[in-house]
């Protein structure tokens, strides 16, 4: 009977994750379509283009660990209401500079969302497996998250490129729509995660380990080569992952600059969409085989995989082309999207390869990662700048560079070369205690 009723209470905070997951994708993936809008409303380069996908991700550089310790310190219900309230205020500055017309305050509201979708990336993978009770229940939940992430960032570059209409005359308060659902779902998330109870059992573990004398620990999850090797890697992933569609979208929507192809902005956004479609589907292809299959061998066949599909696109004929969405498009555009496939896989086998044999030092491990997602801002922005440089298309080069390092990531970076260190505590916890 209780366990009935508790799964009954939980039923909506489940819900309310997975609306969580949906914003993390959705809010992160409006920076993409944005960037077309300040670049035509502001005169802005490719580059500058890119500040507020920049802004937002360089925020987990500065929330990573303090979202850890929050999190460590205060539980899941706590930060995820911190997380859900600065996001709907981030979103409402970034709707507040469609009304002022100014790109500072968009920048502002893209940093402080930023902010907000780091906590809620450290929240609700461990609060939708608590709420799942753990186990196989736990981990299918993440799984049915990991999917409508995947949605909502399908959704976003269509919804906004249709809303978007002429690019030429494309105005931040053209996206009000995308905003207004957003600051709406995250007041219902607010609201709902206040009324009910959430299980905090990382507090009753937080309180139990303070009463434990430890020792002073010499070593930390950066003693470690592969871990050190798949933090670079995990900040070059985000980077390609967030880079393909966004500098795509400015290829396709400029007009003749750079060689730029003047495709209209309704269907450069639902090109763009495809894109993380292809990942929902690349990531429900990768469970389905990631019993079978090891992350190293999945990792390396889709860098390997992804730098051809990016060659082929960079030395492709603009002549040959492909109808997409009722549109003529290169068909070079095709295997840039396509490139969404190879990357739809690699966030878990990066970390799973990375984490591999830490023992206690994956938590701190896990936190080093959230800081190194900046890595999504960072080098978007640097192929901004090459293509303001260089044309769109050699700025992809980038891209090949970065794949090629996971390459070498999955084939000789990732072996743990530090199985000498100890990476357990029963030696630092009285043994009176560690049967308590």
């Amino acid at each position: 009977m209780n366990v009935t009723s508790q799964k009954k209470n939980y039923a909506l905070p489940i819900a309310v994750m997975f609306m969580l997951f949906f914003m993390i994708s959705f809010v992160t993936g409006l920076q993409n379509p944005m960037g077309v809008i300040v670049k035509n409303q502001f005169g802005a380069s490719n580059a500058m283009s890119q500040l507020g996908n920049l802004a937002n991700f360089i925020a987990y550089a500065f929330m990573g660990i303090p979202a850890g310790i929050i999190l460590e310190r205060k539980g899941y219900k706590f930060t995820s209401l911190m997380a859900v309230a600065i996001g709907f205020i981030g979103v409402a500055i970034t709707f507040l500079s469609g009304t002022v017309a100014s790109f500072g305050v968009y920048l502002t509201g893209a940093f402080i969302s930023g902010f907000s979708m780091c906590m809620l990336n450290t929240v609700v993978n461990p609060m939708l497996n608590t709420l799942g009770g753990g186990g196989n229940k736990g981990n299918q939940l993440i799984q049915f998250g990991g999917a409508i992430n995947s949605i909502g960032a399908t959704i976003v570059p269509v919804l906004v490129g249709y809303l978007m209409g002429d690019v030429v005359r494309a105005s931040i308060s053209d996206a009000n729509p995308a905003l207004f659902l957003a600051m709406g779902i995250f007041a219902f998330a607010f609201i709902v995660i206040l009324a009910v109870n959430i299980p905090e059992p990382r507090m009753e573990i937080t309180r139990r380990q303070a009463k434990q004398v430890k020792k002073k620990d010499t070593h930390s999850a950066l003693s470690f080569r592969h871990f050190v090797l798949g933090i670079v890697a995990i900040f070059i992933y985000v980077g390609v992952e967030v880079g393909i569609p966004n500098i795509a979208n400015l290829y396709m929507t400029t007009d003749g600059i750079g060689g730029g192809l003047g495709i209209a902005a309704g269907v450069a956004g639902s090109i763009v969409g495809l894109y993380w479609l292809l990942m929902l589907a690349g990531r429900l292809i990768g469970a389905s085989v990631g019993a079978k299959v090891s992350s190293k061998i999945m990792l390396t066949f889709t860098s390997l995989l992804g730098a051809v599909l990016i060659l082929a696109a960079i030395f492709m004929p603009v002549s040959l082309s492909i109808t997409l969405f009722g549109a003529v498009v290169p068909i070079k555009i095709f295997f840039l999207i396509l490139g969404g496939l190879c990357t739809s896989i690699m966030w878990g086998s990066i970390f799973n390869l990375a984490v591999e044999g830490l023992g206690k030092y994956t938590e701190m491990a896990s936190g080093i990662f959230m800081v190194m997602v900046c890595g999504g801002g960072i080098l978007p922005y640097l192929q901004a700048s090459i293509a303001d440089r260089a044309g769109f298309l050699n700025s992809y080069w980038l891209v090949i560079a970065g794949l090629a390092f996971l390459l070498y990531y999955a084939m000789i970076g990732s072996k743990n070369v530090n199985t000498d260190i100890v990476v357990t505590d029963e030696e630092a916890i009285p043994a009176e205690e560690q049967h308590s």
